[in-house]
């Protein structure tokens, strides 16, 4: 026994995690039948999507689409835990601090992914068993069907880290029922089971054991109306919809206060303009204009400081900068989203 530990411990460590990554590819592409089956295989970190995976994903999804064998696309997360909870927004921040060219890459190239899945022409089917946040929800939400189970958990929890609700969520959020999208957006209050689908953001759910067989049956969609308290997110500023929430007194309203007092005030009033404008646009013109607040948020302070206080240390105590919503001006919200030039995203 002991001489087994000492034969490991003379590895240098990089090349134990070496022979550890190498060992598994980190999106498994297989045909099954007539089925092309995308499978996000990093289970150990939630399935988190990086550019390797998306650059593995989005030539075979275009294969796959003019491929006359192939009818279906199916995407799914390794291991019980999650689909994919979401980008690897660290090696973002990292690579944004020292001017790395990933800071526009990963944006750009995961936002062109979101776009293929919401114009795919074939049937494209996300098996949202498990985490599903951010990132995951960008390869999911826009392809024609959702399966959720029991085990879904979905957020976009962006506001926390300073960052807004990207990977098109500005255009299926703001067409969710009411006010949900928006209060789903400000908060990034997670739906669990079957709300996810209640909520309009699955199409379908399907308990998980059963999940290998549902693919072949039709479910019903039906749909729940939205909790009444959410028509406290109707004001038409971040400030008026803080003031509703504490006119109103109630529990749910109290709970949604403290959320929202902890998230960047900056995030929440770029969350707001991006989920009231993409209201009418296209999933493209969203994505242009997410992909100008991606940069706007990689210039400024907020996101480096909440992925350092959520992700790195872990103190959970961001201090932002501006610190309150009254000190970040209209002009401040406007410039986030001004036009890069020829910089800017092209679809």
């Amino acid at each position: 026994e002991g001489g087994r530990e000492k034969f490991v411990l003379m590895f240098p460590v990089s090349v134990l995690h070496q022979m550890s990554s190498h060992a598994e590819p980190e999106v498994l592409l297989e045909k099954v039948g007539r089925a092309g089956v995308i499978t996000m295989n990093r289970p150990k970190v939630l399935n988190a999507l990086n550019l390797t995976m998306i650059r593995q994903i989005y030539p075979q999804l275009k294969k796959w689409e003019s491929d006359n064998e192939t009818d279906i696309v199916i995407i799914k997360g390794a291991g019980d835990k999650a689909f994919c909870a979401g980008g690897d927004i660290r090696a973002v921040t990292e690579a944004g601090k020292v001017g790395d060219s990933l800071a526009q890459d990963f944006f750009r190239e995961e936002y062109i992914l979101n776009n293929a899945i919401g114009s795919y022409r074939k049937p494209y089917i996300a098996l949202i068993d498990g985490i599903t946040m951010g990132g995951g929800v960008g390869l999911s939400v826009h392809g024609r069907f959702r399966v959720a189970t029991e085990k879904t958990l979905f957020a976009m929890p962006e506001t926390a880290i300073g960052l807004f609700p990207d990977v098109g969520g500005g255009y299926f959020l703001p067409r969710l029922q009411g006010k949900l999208g928006l209060f789903l957006a400000l908060t990034g209050f997670r739906l669990k089971g079957r709300d996810v689908q209640r909520a309009g953001v699955a199409t379908h759910f399907v308990e998980s054991k059963k999940v290998p067989c549902a693919l072949s049956v039709q479910l019903l969609l039906f749909s729940v109306s939205c909790p009444n308290s959410v028509r406290l997110f109707s004001a038409s500023s971040v400030e008026g919809i803080v003031k509703n929430l504490k006119t109103d007194g109630s529990e749910f309203a109290k709970k949604q206060t403290e959320t929202l007092s902890k998230m960047s005030p900056t995030s929440l009033k770029i969350t707001l303009k991006q989920l009231q404008a993409g209201a009418s646009l296209s999933l493209q013109d969203v994505l242009v204009m997410e992909y100008r607040l991606s940069q706007a948020c990689m210039r400024g302070y907020d996101f480096y400081e909440g992925v350092r206080a959520v992700l790195v240390d872990k103190d959970q105590n961001p201090k932002w900068n501006p610190s309150t919503l009254e000190e970040v001006s209209d002009q401040m919200v406007e410039q986030c989203f001004s036009s890069l030039g020829e910089k800017d995203l092209t679809l």
